[in-house]
């Protein structure tokens, strides 16, 4: 039996050979994170939660279009077996998936799409209005799914006889950052036994913050670290998607 699917599996043999890598990537992955999730900042354990997530959609989206051609092969196969039928209105259901939604928009008016036929007709004159409608909202949800925010993270060792006025400085910085327009959210941590601060910045986008940094404020204390810190501070910058932050805070 081995030897007869060997011989028929055409372009399926690529398939199942980056499937056997991906299995083992994946089994490499999760016994890292498994070992350093928690030792990780909270900036790298966002990070990992957001690689989780991203690699499980996209698995996700690949198992929705391998059980579509599933379910067409068997209901081709179980109409051959039932000879001529009659033709029935099949409805259309939408996923939520941006894979599936891109696949639906191209496929949906397509002349080999047995509904093209009948929307050219005007039997569906009211549902072909229907589906455009549809799809333009599909494509304005994956223009929002493609903005980002910033997130900075600002690694800062403090002399110690400095630790007070770093932290009214501090304080102060933080109070008026938040009370700026595109600013998400500002959270700081100090690391345990530690004159080291981390500080977290989220940015509705990279302008935004770029003005930020041009403000009072923003010079007032990066001149007043000058003389808090025992080295030049560490800054780190990265963008995620826009959705996380409303689906995180909702």
């Amino acid at each position: 039996v081995l030897t007869y699917f060997s011989q028929h599996l055409g372009e399926y043999e690529n398939v199942l050979a980056a499937l056997e890598d991906l299995n083992m990537s994946i089994l490499k992955a999760m016994d890292k994170t498994k070992k350093d999730y928690q030792e990780s900042t909270h900036l790298e354990q966002f990070v990992t939660r957001f690689l989780l997530k991203e690699t499980t959609n996209q698995l996700h989206s690949l198992q929705s279009s391998l059980e579509c051609a599933m379910e067409t092969t068997a209901e081709q196969t179980r109409q051959e077996k039932q000879g001529p039928v009659k033709p029935e209105v099949l409805s259309i259901q939408w996923s939520g998936r941006r894979s599936n939604r891109r696949l639906q928009r191209n496929n949906s008016l397509s002349p080999n799409n047995p509904l093209f036929s009948l929307v050219s007709s005007g039997v569906y004159d009211e549902d072909s209005q229907w589906i455009i409608q549809v799809n333009r909202l599909q494509k304005l949800i994956d223009r929002l799914e493609q903005k980002h925010i910033l997130i900075v993270q600002r690694q800062l060792s403090v002399l110690e006889e400095e630790l007070e006025e770093f932290r009214l400085a501090l304080r102060q910085y933080m109070e008026c950052a938040c009370a700026q327009t595109g600013c998400l959210h500002i959270a700081v941590q100090r690391l345990a036994n530690e004159s080291r601060f981390i500080l977290y910045e989220f940015w509705e986008h990279n302008n935004v913050w770029k003005n930020h940094l041009q403000t009072n404020y923003s010079k007032t204390f990066q001149r007043g670290n000058v003389d808090f810190l025992e080295t030049p501070e560490t800054i780190t910058t990265m963008l995620v998607p826009a959705s996380w932050w409303v689906l995180n805070n909702n």
